[in-house]
């Protein structure tokens, strides 16, 4: 067997937990919960089936107050009546050894009054997303910005009792943390927006609210990570140094870990095509070991995995680990042949991939006729 160093432990600073490999599984939006985001026997099994190898599992996220949800299908942790199936989900994760992490987040714009049942979409400020069909949101106000941060504490503390390891604050893929940041969507003129400094604010008190709350609940070590897109293609629109400034704030508290929410691990700027900077390399270099960093995207090989563990601290595997949910184990035995880096339909349910996520599944890889195609 080949000697990875994705293979070799890693061990948290400050925390007692340590995991027993760098591979992490990111969360991936599967739609399988019920409709008011209870926790599903198809979601357990799913779940139960892809895990036991890596090293780490993110859930898809859950959101953590009624206003928060984005999609049909999707989790909830915004009450106690959800936490018996939370804690089934929690221990369907453990197996072997795999830590346990729920994603959080609100949607904030990124929801629509249909999915809200009636109710407007809320954001920073309101101004719709830049996509086809987005909804006018309406701002939030102090009370309920407020509000929401309790909620996201709440959540927190929800995760603890439901016996989960962490939790990942959502603050990628333009949802309510990330509006906040971004000088698109964030147009306020109080002190939740304006300066860079402002845009900041609401994302560090959910994280300040959550460190609060770990401490007060939890009776073990559990994790606080956060996960970021370090740009975006709206003007204006979140930059690279806005990001980095960001970075240097996010340094000063207590997270664990920070995960960075890309399609590659090896992507250049997105606002910048002149630019051959390597996102993650700079971003690595800004946190400069202040904590530790999940890369993802486009990994699906085991030399792939081993190049970006040589740079990074963990690395994520993401479609790949659904077609192949023994991949860590194949290559622990040596057994990288049987790897298996395409999938047919008719596979899926075996593989515990309902339709609902099926069809999320080819939404993000360009339709179906990508995600059947040969991966590798």
């Amino acid at each position: 067997m080949a000697e990875y160093t994705f293979l070799q432990p890693y061990t948290f600073r400050n925390k007692d937990i340590k995991l027993k490999n760098r591979i992490v599984i990111p969360p991936m939006t599967e739609r399988m919960s019920f409709e008011d985001g209870t926790v599903t026997s198809d979601e357990t099994a799913y779940y139960a089936q892809h895990t036991g190898g890596a090293g780490m599992f993110i859930t898809a996220v859950a959101n953590v107050n009624s206003l928060g949800k984005g999609f049909e299908g999707e989790l909830s942790i915004a009450d106690n009546r959800f936490l018996p199936g939370l804690n089934k989900l929690a221990r369907s994760i453990q197996r072997n050894g795999t830590k346990a992490i729920v994603q959080i987040f609100c949607a904030g714009r990124m929801s629509s009054s249909a999915i809200l049942r009636g109710k407007q979409p809320v954001s920073a400020s309101d101004i719709p997303a830049l996509r086809a069909d987005s909804q006018k949101p309406r701002a939030l106000s102090e009370d309920e910005i407020i509000q929401t941060i309790k909620d996201f504490g709440a959540a927190t503390r929800r995760a603890i009792e439901a016996g989960f390891d962490g939790v990942e604050l959502h603050g990628a893929n333009t949802y309510l943390l990330q509006q906040f940041f971004s000088p698109h969507s964030n147009r306020r003129t109080d002190k939740w927006g304006g300066s860079l400094e402002k845009r900041m604010r609401f994302p560090l008190a959910v994280i300040e609210e959550a460190t609060q709350v770990i401490k007060q609940y939890a009776n073990k070590s559990f994790l606080l990570g956060y996960r970021i897109s370090p740009e975006e293609i709206e003007k204006p629109g979140i930059t690279l140094e806005d990001t980095l400034e960001f970075i240097d704030r996010l340094k000063e508290t207590k997270i664990d870990y920070l995960h960075v929410s890309q399609g590659d691990v090896w992507r250049t700027s997105l606002r910048d095509q002149n630019s051959s900077q390597i996102m993650n390399e700079v971003i690595r270099d800004r946190v400069a070991g202040a904590f530790p960093l999940i890369v993802v995207g486009s990994v699906k090989t085991p030399q792939e995995a081993e190049k970006a563990c040589k740079s990074f601290d963990m690395v994520a595997l993401g479609h790949e680990s659904l077609w192949e949910p023994k991949w860590v184990q194949k290559v622990e035995n040596g057994d990288e042949s049987a790897i298996r880096y395409s999938v047919s339909k008719e596979d899926l349910i075996d593989l515990g991939i309902q339709p609902s996520f099926m069809d999320q599944i080819a939404a993000t890889m360009g339709g179906y006729t990508n995600m059947f195609k040969q991966q590798k």
